[in-house]
This record gives C-alpha cells, sequence and structure tokens, in this order.
C-alpha cells in the first residue's frame, strides 16, 4: 500500500455539524470527537456559513438539522450535493421523521436521526453513512418500503403531504409566529416570492383567506412539539 493510501485511510472522519443550537452543536461536538477516526472539523449555524466551510473544508459528512438559523436544511443538503455530491449528509433533527425523512433523502441526505432518540443513536447513523448505507428508523423502513410497493400508508392523504419542501418550510414558520417580512428575510426571498408561496399553500390545503392560513399553521405547528 503506498503511504498517500495508507494516510488516507489511517486519518479520522471529519465531520462537519450544522445546528442553529450552540448546546446541540457544543454536546455534538464532544460526543463526536470521543469517537475513535471521527473529529469535527467545524460547526455552523446558518446555511450560508455551512456553504462556505464545506466548500473550503470538504468534510466526509455534514449532520444537519432542518431548521437553521438562516436558510433550510433541505436546500442545505440539496447545495451540497450539488457542489460535491461525494459529501455525506446525515439529518439530526426535532422534526417529525414521518414527515420529513422522506424528503430529507429526496434531496440527497443518507440517513434521519431525530434528537429524541438516545445520544449513541447519532453516532451509529454517522457510522452507517460513513460506510454507505442508509441511516432511518425501522419505521420508516416499513414506510419506505411500503412506497415502494406501492401501497402508501394512509397518512400520505394528508394535504399537507402534497406541499413541496420550501412551501412546507414557509407553512412552519408562518406557523410559528413569523411575518411575511420576517419569512423573507429567513429565507433570503422577497417578500413577493413567499406571497405566492402563501397563495400556493392556500390553495392546496382550501384555506380561504390569511386568518384561516395562520390558524391552520399555528396548529399544526402546536400540534407537532
Amino acid at each position: 500500500m503506498h503511504d498517500a493510501e495508507r494516510d488516507e485511510r489511517e486519518r479520522p472522519a471529519r465531520i462537519l455539524i450544522v445546528d442553529d443550537h450552540p448546546l446541540v452543536r457544543h454536546g455534538l461536538r464532544q460526543l463526536i470527537s470521543d469517537e475513535p477516526n471521527l473529529e469535527v472539523c467545524a460547526d455552523a449555524e446558518g446555511a450560508a456559513e455551512a456553504l462556505h466551510l464545506v466548500e473550503t473544508l470538504t468534510p466526509d459528512l455534514v449532520v444537519i438539522d432542518i431548521s437553521l438559523k438562516t436558510g433550510s436544511g433541505i436546500e442545505l443538503i440539496k447545495a451540497i450535493r450539488a457542489i460535491d455530491d461525494s459529501i455525506k449528509t446525515l439529518v439530526y433533527s426535532m422534526h417529525e421523521e414521518l414527515l420529513y425523512a422522506e424528503r430529507a433523502l429526496r434531496a440527497g441526505a443518507r440517513g434521519y436521526v431525530s434528537k429524541l432518540e438516545a445520544t449513541d443513536s447519532i453516532i451509529d447513523a454517522i457510522r452507517r453513512v460513513l460506510d454507505g448505507k442508509i441511516a432511518v428508523s425501522d419505521q420508516m423502513s416499513e414506510r419506505l418500503l411500503a412506497r415502494i410497493a406501492q401501497q402508501p400508508p394512509e397518512s400520505y392523504q394528508d394535504p399537507i403531504s402534497s406541499l413541496t419542501d420550501r412551501e412546507l418550510e414557509i407553512f412552519e414558520l408562518f406557523g410559528k409566529g413569523f411575518t411575511t417580512r420576517e419569512v423573507a428575510d429567513h429565507l433570503n426571498r422577497s417578500i413577493k416570492t413567499i406571497e405566492t408561496h402563501r397563495e400556493r399553500i392556500s390553495r392546496k390545503l382550501d384555506l380561504r383567506n390569511a386568518s384561516e392560513f395562520v390558524r391552520r399553521a399555528t396548529q399544526w405547528v402546536v400540534d407537532r412539539s
């Protein structure tokens, strides 16, 4: 074996953490750094900062939350894939797995771990993804197999499932109390673009006015908190 090949095999896998909560980033950094053959090369709280680090550091894997301080976790996964599809991504989030995991996988993620699971689950998932495998819960695996078998579970009839990734993100932000301008600033989009998305969401969910839209979005967020 050549020296360069030996060095490549022996070097620790480099992990980038992207999460908007400092305590989560700190906890993950400690957890990962305690593991043999794994190291945290950097961390970020927003999508733009994360993309810059991806381009400059070229990590082996990026652990990403769905909700970030700026930007979207799902869109970040797509952007990383466009930059370098050899960089693997894994979602670690409080968001409901049955709603977001499939979207994350379609975007290019190789796994999805809930923050409600035991802490060793994220390490197991990191190692699975680095080994070229998919890391999801047993429940999510069954759901994905049902999709392949063209036997969609009843929950797929929920109109929320018809929303695109961007529409779902915008719907959630309104449900958290964001104004139109705040949503636009958070996603770095124009107010007009956000209003267009809101109109499309309203049509899909059969919401007649702004009051119904906000009530439905707020209730949806509360139900999942």
